[in-house]
Formats: structure tokens, C-alpha cells, sequence
């Protein structure tokens, strides 16, 4: 739900697994075939995960980070891992690069350039995510929703951001 003043969505769970199968269904419909999924961690692992059994293709995993403080809402400086925790070896072939969002675009630029300079094995690479902001300076090959306003978005497990373990003692009353 896009609050009033266009700064704020709010996804539910419901809708945010309806919005992965949309963004697999737009891979599907596109015909194109690839060998892997590599996700962006931690953003693109859920879609990742889910759009990995959906094709049933082995899922890559390559860790980046950049929305450390304040509870992840303030980007800070883009750490990428120096390597790729794959199940078949070394990442090779046509790969799709799963990511949530396109955000200011800036993870999604580097991590291709990163992955089209330094992968020689990689002979085709796409890109999907589920939101891409209208100040993205990245454009991905496949994405759900356009969000010119460019809200902040609140994903359904985001409260796990700020909970803590005491504070999961306290819900449980354990």
C-alpha cells in the first residue's frame, strides 16, 4: 500500500511473494533461459530462493551490503564479497541476477561490472528485481513495479531489523 504522499509503501507478505511470482512469470514469458540464479544478499535472497525452485536452477549467493544503520534505512558504503558460494563449482554460463529492488541503482552497476570483468565464464548476464525507483540509475532487464515517487519500502520482514533476540524473548514470554 502506497501511503498518500507517495514517500512510503508498505508490502505485505501475501503481496510480496504475489510480486516474486509476477517478476518470474515476466522472466518465463521472455523465453529466456538460463543455467543459474545469483541473488544479491540479503535483498535478493527470498526472491532468489523462491525463483530458484519456481525454474528449479541452482542458486548462487553473493553478499553485499550497503543499508547497515539506522535499522537498514540508511545507505552507507557498498561492500561486495570477494566470492560467490555457488553448489556447482564456479559460476558459469547464462546467469540471472536476482536483487529486491533498484534502488539508487548504484549495487546493481557495480556488481555487473564486477561480475562482466572478473567472470570470464559468465556468457550471458541479466538482471531482475521486484521494484525499480525512478531514481535508479540502473535499469534492469526485468522488474515488476516502477516507482517514480521513489518511496522508502517497508518489506514484511523488516521488523526483524530492530527485534533483537531479548526482544523476541519478551514476545514469547520465554
Amino acid at each position: 500500500m502506497l501511503t498518500e504522499d507517495g514517500k512510503h509503501l508498505y508490502v505485505s507478505y501475501d503481496e510480496y511473494h504475489n510480486l516474486i511470482e509476477k517478476l518470474a512469470i515476466k522472466v518465463h514469458q521472455s523465453g529466456w533461459a538460463f543455467d543459474t540464479i545469483l541473488c544479491l544478499a540479503r535483498g535478493g535472497m527470498r526472491p532468489g530462493d523462491i525463483l530458484s525452485r519456481i525454474f528449479d536452477k541452482p542458486l548462487a549467493i553473493m553478499s553485499t551490503s550497503s543499508y547497515r544503520a539506522e535499522a537498514g534505512t540508511v545507505q552507507g558504503l557498498l561492500d561486495i564479497a570477494r566470492y560467490i558460494t555457488t553448489p556447482k563449482g564456479e559460476i558459469a554460463g547464462r546467469v540471472l541476477l536476482v536483487d529486491d529492488l533498484a534502488d539508487s541503482g548504484l549495487t546493481l552497476n557495480r556488481v555487473v561490472e564486477l561480475l562482466r570483468n572478473n567472470y570470464p565464464p559468465i556468457t550471458e548476464l541479466r538482471t531482475a528485481v521486484i521494484w525499480t525507483k525512478g531514481l535508479s540509475k540502473f535499469q534492469p532487464d526485468y522488474s515488476v513495479e516502477f516507482l517514480p515517487t521513489n518511496p522508502w519500502i517497508h518489506q514484511p520482514f523488516e521488523s526483524y531489523d530492530s527485534m533483537g533476540p531479548q526482544r523476541l524473548l519478551e514476545k514469547w514470554r520465554i
